[in-house]
């Protein structure tokens, strides 16, 4: 798209900001408001299909009713043929993603701060019955003046309307930051959003995010079944009530968590306005730290301040338990039974009488076809561990099971790993670059590629040949699937006119017409029996000629009849003069008048003509001649004066 491109008669696209998943984000002004926008534009290829333009509209619906100074503002949404788009307020600043990829690690303060304005856009968001579920730097903007806003509600759904905009159990999100619950198909709500929020906590604290594999199911799985080490082990400035407030929103099981997004947004305010927060010890979540092999596991119930708490209450110390003596009762017990069984069995070996023990086995079940999720599942619960692995396969819907290894049937040892084979769908090809290229060349080239030729429209340009590939959709070097269709524009070389026929017009109605046109134009006369003067013979080119921008037309104007050489007389003898004149056609009139003549040769002859030559007469005009007479005295007899004959020549 060429900019600045008017979207709509309001609305003006002046730069591309960012590409997403459904859409393209462009900076935009609003005519009518006189004030700078974003415009979120759906992709051309998913605006043809009802449910990405429904789940579209459902952001647009969803986040305009939400108001808060920590929410990026919905203006309108509209649809142009069929492109569809958002107008949102501009955020003139950057993502977090941007600063934690410049910046690395932030200062715990401004990283609780950030943490704490998500919480409370999200309580809004929550309290509206509307749960994000794609909380992650990326949509987390900051303004220049240190403004925090939540963006991107393109995935958010009420909680009573799975069924509306996404299959159920569907997994959406972005697998480094979602919730073990989102891994594993299962119902997101407002506690998945906490999950989300306690990892980019943890990645502005830590530096990095808690969990990062070669593909997203190996993200997905170790947000099931692994714990995160504390954010302090990575980065020693962080307080341990910071790594209680992480962790704790962490926690694996979605009632372990802080159970709304306020409770968590006081429990941020208060560390950093240094009281004690709730969650003030990482073990209260089950969290793995630096030299504690037995906390990956633990699970510890923590009291959670009601929502509707002011930020100065519901906060509390927790108490060291009291010193006892049961420690030491339990390691001598345990030290005691160990003995006796060391005894029992070294007694039975000098005996003879130990059995070599029966290793156990167990079968793997069968796991093709399943979700990803589900298999891991369905392993962990014969004692294995499931490894996914991502394969591309032509037959099998992405995200489910092609084959294990071990395969089905076969049967390992308890807790062995068992690769799953995930299907990634097809292999993907990178979309060829076929700007440049003649329409029968990238044609070929995407049907060798394993692509669909698409729509070919066809587009004037005044840079690019006639036949050349001016655009493509999809864009060059994208992944895209085999069978991908691929739309070409291509060029009909300059923009062209066609030209009007201006045959009988004056000057000045011929220059007018030109000019609407676009064309430059000369103008040259010639004579014209059948044409008034002044007025339009021809043009070079003739009539309904097509035409680029600015191409001279030659007019020819009529400059009347053309006028007749006066043929010379004087010598000639009336008939031949007359014929002379009449062959011209012009008219000979002979005067009455003679003129006397010494040589006798010379009566009777044309003695004086008017006008003479070089002139020039129109068709009709008069020639007048004198004929040349004898002197009277040489006369002996006595004529009657001749009378003057005049014939009127016919016009040519």
């Amino acid at each position: 798209m060429e900019l600045p491109h008017d979207l709509t008669d309001r609305y003006q696209l002046v730069a591309h900001l960012a590409r997403g998943g459904m859409a393209d984000v462009y900076q935009g002004y609003d005519r009518l408001l006189n004030r700078k926008v974003a415009v979120k534009i759906l992709h051309a290829q998913l605006s043809g299909d009802d449910a990405f333009v429904k789940r579209f509209r459902k952001e647009a619906q969803a986040a305009a009713n939400l108001t808060h100074p920590n929410i990026v503002g919905i203006y309108d949404w509209g649809q142009l043929d069929t492109t569809y788009f958002i107008v949102m307020e501009l955020v003139e600043g950057r993502s977090l993603r941007e600063v934690l990829k410049s910046e690395g690690t932030l200062l715990p303060r401004r990283a609780v701060e950030i943490a704490a304005d998500v919480s409370a856009a999200l309580s809004v968001a929550h309290r509206a019955g509307l749960v994000h579920r794609d909380i992650k730097p990326g949509n987390i903007l900051l303004a220049p003046d240190g403004t925090v806003k939540v963006t991107d509600f393109g995935i958010a759904r009420a909680w009573d309307d799975s069924q509306e905009l996404t299959k159920t159990g569907a997994v959406m999100g972005t697998a480094t930051y979602f919730s073990p619950e989102q891994a594993q198909g299962s119902t997101a709500d407002e506690r998945s959003d906490v999950y989300s929020v306690g990892v980019v906590l943890y990645e502005m604290l830590a530096g990095a995010p808690p969990f990062r594999g070669d593909n997203p199911m190996a993200v997905a799985y170790q947000h099931v079944s692994q714990a995160a080490a504390a954010p302090s082990t990575l980065n020693p400035d962080v307080p341990e009530s910071l790594d209680g407030i992480v962790l704790t929103a962490m926690a694996k099981s979605p009632d372990d968590r802080y159970q709304t997004a306020e409770a968590m947004r006081q429990d941020l305010w208060a560390a950093l306005q240094g009281r004690t927060p709730v969650a003030s010890t990482p073990a209260a979540a089950g969290f793995a730290q630096a030299g504690d092999d037995e906390a990956a596991t633990r699970v510890m119930t923590r009291a959670v301040p009601p929502a509707t708490a002011p930020p100065d209450q519901g906060y509390r110390v927790l108490e060291e338990p009291p010193s006892s003596n049961l420690a030491f009762v339990i390691g001598t017990f345990v030290l005691l039974i160990t003995l006796g069984v060391l005894v029992y069995l070294v007694f039975d070996l000098l005996n003879g009488t130990t059995d070599t023990p029966v290793e156990q086995t167990v079968e793997v079940p069968e796991v093709v076809g399943l979700s990803a999720a589900d298999a891991i599942r369905l392993l962990g619960q014969n004692d294995l561990i499931g490894i996914p692995e991502s394969v591309n396969d032509d037959s099998v819907e992405p995200g489910i099971v092609v084959r294990s290894d071990p395969a089905e049937g076969d049967t390992v040892d308890p807790n062995s790993e068992v690769i799953i084979y995930v299907s990634e769908g097809a292999a993907l090809e990178d979309v060829p670059f076929l700007e440049g290229l003649e329409r029968s060349a990238a044609e070929e080239e995407i049907i060798n590629r394993g692509f669909v030729v698409g729509d070919v429209q066809e587009e004037p340009s005044d840079d690019v040949e006639e036949g050349i590939v001016i655009r493509q959709s999809p864009s060059a070097n994208t992944a895209q699937p085999p069978g991908t269709v691929i739309d070409l524009v291509v060029s009909t070389g300059p923009d062209s006119v066609t030209l009007d026929d201006l045959s009988g017009l004056t000057q000045r109605d011929a220059s007018a017409r030109l000019d609407t046109l676009g064309l430059t134009y000369v103008f040259e006369t010639e004579f014209s029996d059948t044409v008034e003067r002044g007025r339009v013979i021809r043009t070079d080119p003739g009539p309904d000629s097509e035409l680029p921008p600015e191409f001279e037309v030659l007019v020819v104007l009529s400059d009347g009849v053309e006028p007749i050489p006066v043929p010379p007389l004087v010598g000639l003898d009336e008939d031949t003069a007359r014929f002379r004149v009449e062959q011209a056609g012009l008219v000979l009139e002979v005067n009455n008048s003679t003129i006397e003549v010494a040589d006798p040769t010379q009566v009777g002859l044309v003695q004086e003509q008017s006008p003479t030559e070089p002139a020039t007469l129109f068709p009709g005009d008069i020639v007048r001649v004198t004929l040349g007479a004898a002197p009277p005295e040489t006369t002996t007899t006595t004529q009657p004066p001749e009378e003057t004959t005049t014939t009127t020549a016919p016009p040519p």
